[in-house]
């Protein structure tokens, strides 16, 4: 499917490719916009956190992008695209998005779910930095192994069923009910069932997701043009391109009021992103996903800075993350994607 999309792009003139991206944006934003208001409407009625649907519901939804490109880049045999998309991705995730959202609205930190969530998202981020490392692989080579993809996969499944559990031994549902701003105006939602909310959040994730997949190969066919590397492109341009779900839902959610939403969605986003996203594309390859040498200069190093602060941030007593600690994610982002294109 892809390349049927990507031979048609070709044969347009950059006027049009950039008529499609914005195109393509556009319906990003409507599927996002149906995505957070099924979201919170279903957070409502089965009085769960909507940080905690956040990170679980809206965040497999919205990284389902990361996971397509990175696994058929795996096995069409580009381990560096399906790398460097994930990777970035939580790059763009934690830096951009996180600091771009603090800076329109409030991100208000859920105690409980940073204390669980949020220790398993650094902890991701270093599990994926170690065994990367060149001196745990026999031919020297950095590489996530086949079998090191299987394992994240069933850390997966463990993660996710802990975050059911907790989603129902937390107290902090009725206490979303009670502080929730657009509770008067959720009262009528009992003439929509739970399976037509369900229905409307597919529509939206759907929607979201057939737009990333126009959107992401035309992004990459306009990048080429202008003389763009493709390993550049992995790590910048793609990530950004697959995180835009996670972008245009976060801004839409803090739009509306719903900053904990943004917060527990990026937080999901980057657990899934090393999990799900590089254990899918290590599993289907039985050479597992090999690390280029300039991951180690850039990419894994900035990701480790940037989720380090993240957590130091979401840990304070304010419990929110400020314009100026959105800024300093924004400002390791922008370092980061500026090294990329300087540093080969």
């Amino acid at each position: 499917m892809e390349a049927l999309i990507l031979k048609y792009l070709e044969s347009f003139p950059t006027l049009v490719l950039m008529l499609i991206i914005a195109g393509t944006l556009f319906t990003l934003s409507k599927g996002a916009d149906i995505l957070v208001d099924e979201a919170v409407q279903l957070s409502v009625k089965w009085g769960i956190p909507k940080m905690i649907i956040g990170a679980t519901i809206v965040s497999l939804g919205t990284t389902l992008p990361e996971a397509t490109v990175s696994v058929f880049a795996a096995i069409k045999g580009n381990p560096s695209i399906a790398l460097g998309n994930a990777i970035g991705s939580v790059i763009a995730n934690s830096g951009l998005i996180i600091g771009l959202a603090a800076l329109l609205g409030k991100l208000p930190v859920d105690e409980l779910v940073v204390k669980r969530q949020g220790k398993i998202t650094l902890g991701s981020g270093i599990l994926l930095a170690l065994v990367t490392l060149p001196i745990l692989s026999s031919t020297g080579q950095g590489r996530v192994s086949q079998w090191m993809g299987l394992i994240f996969l069933v850390l997966l499944a463990v993660y996710i069923y802990f975050s059911m559990k907790w989603s129902k031994n937390s107290g902090q549902a009725s206490s979303d009910l009670e502080e929730d701003p657009v509770q008067e105006a959720m009262e009528h939602m009992g003439e929509n069932s739970a399976f037509m909310l369900i229905l409307k959040l597919v529509f939206g994730v759907g929607l979201v997701i057939i737009s990333s997949q126009v959107l992401i190969p035309t992004i990459k066919v306009s990048a080429v043009r202008i003389g763009i590397p493709d390993s550049v492109i992995a790590a910048t341009l793609v990530a950004f391109g697959t995180s835009l779900p996670e972008l245009v839902t976060a801004v839409t959610a803090v739009r509306k009021g719903h900053g904990e939403l943004a917060v527990g969605n990026i937080v999901g986003a980057n657990i899934l992103n090393v999990l799900f996203v590089i254990g899918a594309a290590a599993a289907v390859t039985t050479g597992g996903l090999i690390v280029p040498v300039n991951f180690y200069k850039i990419q894994i190093p900035a990701m480790l800075v940037i989720l380090i602060a993240f957590r130091f941030f979401s840990i304070q007593k304010n419990r929110e993350i400020s314009k100026v600690e959105g800024l300093f994610l924004m400002g390791i982002y922008g370092i980061a994607t500026v090294l990329s294109f300087v540093i080969k």
